[in-house]
This record gives structure tokens, sequence and C-alpha cells, in this order.
């Protein structure tokens, strides 16, 4: 099972820890940046740093655990596959909302890993989107391929977006759908 792009089956006790040293986690990056400490994280938790340990190895597995279970939570359930606009709408909120926590995060030591997570994360919905795009006029890996690029590029056009300040979810929602129009319009040509 993976961890990045599944929310793990556990003991509700465990559940609960693990959900406090993430609140915890966002809660002080955002305020703070990434110059905080397991520590700081266990007590804003309130449990002790042995128990952070345990389940999440060290820092850099905490923040890039808080940073995919964000937007696991916040996003993925309130995806509606039928509506582009209010998609990227709801995803270009979500990351200027909590631009302070992404923003440092993407800029800090894990953030290969945390673009990695996020990429994991949302590249089934955009297979999806794919796969009713091109339908079958192309194989499937060639489908696969183009979503993983899709996904690949979005994420690195939202990183520069949110390390720039995610102003205006509104003028960003416009300029990645008119992205995906000539995208798609260039798909419909050739395909």
């Amino acid at each position: 099972m993976d961890l990045l792009t599944t929310e793990p089956a556990l003991d509700p006790r465990v559940r609960r820890t693990r959900t406090a040293v993430l609140r915890a986690a966002v809660d002080l990056v955002s305020a703070r940046g990434t110059a905080v400490t397991i520590s700081e994280i266990a007590e804003a938790a309130d449990v002790s740093r042995r128990v952070v340990y345990q389940h999440f190895g060290d820092l850099d597995g905490v923040l890039l655990e808080a940073g995919v279970d964000l937007a696991r939570r916040e996003l993925l359930p309130r995806l509606d596959g039928a509506d582009d606009r209010a998609n990227t709408l709801l995803l270009a909120r979500h990351f200027a909302e909590h631009q302070p926590f992404y923003g440092a995060l993407l800029t800090g030591s894990c953030a290969f890993e945390l673009n990695r997570g996020l990429i994991e994360l949302f590249l089934p919905v955009n297979r999806q989107a794919v796969a009713q795009l091109v339908g079958d006029r192309v194989s499937r890996q060639a489908a696969d391929d183009l979503a993983a690029f899709v996904t690949g590029g979005a994420s690195s056009f939202v990183t520069t977006w949110v390390i720039e300040g995610a102003h205006d979810p509104e003028a960003f929602t416009d300029r990645v759908l008119g992205v995906l129009t000539a995208l798609t319009t260039a798909l419909e040509a050739t395909c």
C-alpha cells in the first residue's frame, strides 16, 4: 500500500495520533516555514518525539506526508470529473489558501518528494480525463504517457505559481484552462 496516495487503514488511536501530528505540522509550517523541529511538532500535537519518529521517520517524512495528506483530504473527495473549470478552480483555491505551507515545502528539502507525491495523487484523476479525451484512438501506453506528461507539467505549473505567491486563483484557473484547451485542440487534430 502506498501511504502517499491511500489513506492508511489504521487503528483509530493511531489514526488520531497521525492526524494530530500532520495538522500540527501544517499549522507550524504555515506560520513559520520549514524551520520547525520534530520536538515542536510533537509538542503541538501533544505526543512524544518518539511517537513522531515511529510514525514518520524524520522531519521530511512528517512534512511530506502532511503535504500529501492535506491535498488528499481537502481536494480528492471534492473533485468532480465532469467540470474542468470547477475542478481547476478548486485546486487553485486550495493551493492559494495554503500557499505559506506549500510554498515552504516546495522550496525546502522535501520539495522533490512532495512533488512526486502530489503527482502520484493526481495521476489517476488525469488518467480518467485523458481516457475520456482520447478514447481508443491511441494505445493504452500512449494514453498513460500523456496523463503522466500532463500531470507532471501541471505540477510544475502549480509549483511555480505557489512559490511566486499563488495570487488570484481565478486568473490562474483561466491560464490552466487555456493550456488545456490548446492541448485538447492539438490532440483532436492529431488523433
